[in-house]
């Protein structure tokens, strides 16, 4: 398989991780980095037997393919600059700053024919991904992304940095119009919300209740799928995942699966427990090579500039609900915490 020339923008803590990623590939070709930190660019320059392009413009002149993992605030201008030389280009989550920007990528995707991936890297999480050959159609769907306090991050709020992802598997599993956002939540200890919940319903009937946190005490990444028959807990976390279905038949309960009879008013009824093989798989690394793939191949990308767009869409949405609602018990002093 042909290897695609690509150019890394950042090299911070995730930029490296990619940076790694890309080089134990074997699709890419990684010719070098651009980060304007002179610091870390030559340790990791030195660190890595990597070149350093000084010159942003002669990285993309250079490479076929960006993968953009800089800070929110230059995903935007990196990416136009990248689309409008006819480069493909990988963004990280979340994909721009403002709605208006993401838009925009979305209009220059029109009259540039290159393709686009965004880093919502859950979606190639194991165990999400041990659960797609299932019927996947919730309608109720509980999230909860907990994290201890790092300074990282912190720069956007708790539903960019960490609420997103759910947001982003959300959207992917209800094709369904959304009806109503209720969301609220608090800044603690920085400018933005560090604490969110949100209530998202669909016109076909599923409710979402989406909680994200940096403030906790322990880790938490886990999502419950309720559906007909069965409910799918998801921890993406320990990359375990546990389905639990109600069964008319024992013939029904897949082989191995530990199972419990009970009586109902049509008769006996079976509930079955099981846990789906979870495949170790390098995530990061596995959505780069579906990139990779998507360009050779010429077919559409994983997680496209368009679902990076709803993502960050509603994102907004629940920010701009907490500010409203935040500004009005400041105003009325009920909220001290609020900044």
């Amino acid at each position: 398989m042909s290897k695609l020339k690509i150019g890394l923008f950042g090299v911070g803590h995730l930029g490296k991780i990619h940076l790694k990623c890309l080089r134990e590939s074997g699709l890419f070709e990684l010719l070098g980095f651009f980060d304007p930190d002179d610091h870390r660019a030559m340790e990791v320059s030195e660190f890595y037997q990597i070149k350093r392009y000084d010159n942003p413009d002669q990285l993309i002149e250079d490479s076929d393919v960006l993968d953009i993992v800089t800070p929110t605030l230059s995903h935007y201008e990196i990416a136009k600059q990248c689309i409008c030389k006819g480069k493909h280009v990988f963004i990280e989550k979340p994909l721009t700053q403002t709605i208006g920007q993401a838009e925009d990528l979305l209009d220059l995707l029109e009259d540039y024919p290159v393709k686009a991936q965004v880093g919502h890297v859950e979606r190639f999480n194991p165990s999400f991904l041990s659960v797609q050959d299932r019927v996947l159609n919730p309608m109720f769907v509980e999230a909860q992304r907990l994290s201890t306090f790092q300074t990282r991050g912190t720069d956007v709020s708790v539903v960019m940095d960490l609420m997103i992802h759910d947001i982003d598997i959300l959207l992917h599993l209800v094709k369904s119009p959304i009806t109503k956002v209720d969301a609220s939540g608090l800044a603690i200890l920085t400018s933005t919300p560090d604490i969110s919940n949100a209530r998202i319903e669909f016109e076909n009937g599923c409710v979402a209740n989406l909680t994200a946190s940096r403030l906790a005490l322990k880790q938490l990444r886990k999502m419950n799928l309720y559906q007909a028959d069965n409910y799918i807990i998801l921890d993406f976390l320990k990359k375990d995942v546990q389905v639990v279905s109600l069964n008319s038949s024992k013939y029904d309960i897949k082989e191995g699966a530990e199972y419990m009879e009970f009586d109902s008013k049509v008769g006996s009824k079976y509930i079955s427990f099981e846990k789906p093989i979870v495949h170790p798989t390098n995530a990061i690394k596995m959505e780069l090579d579906c990139f990779h793939e998507s360009i050779l191949k010429d077919t559409p990308e994983r997680i496209s500039i368009k679902d990076g767009y709803r993502a960050l869409k509603l994102a907004f949405e629940i920010n701009d609900q907490i500010k409203s609602k935040n500004l009005i018990m400041s105003e009325t002093g009920s909220n001290s915490l609020v900044r």
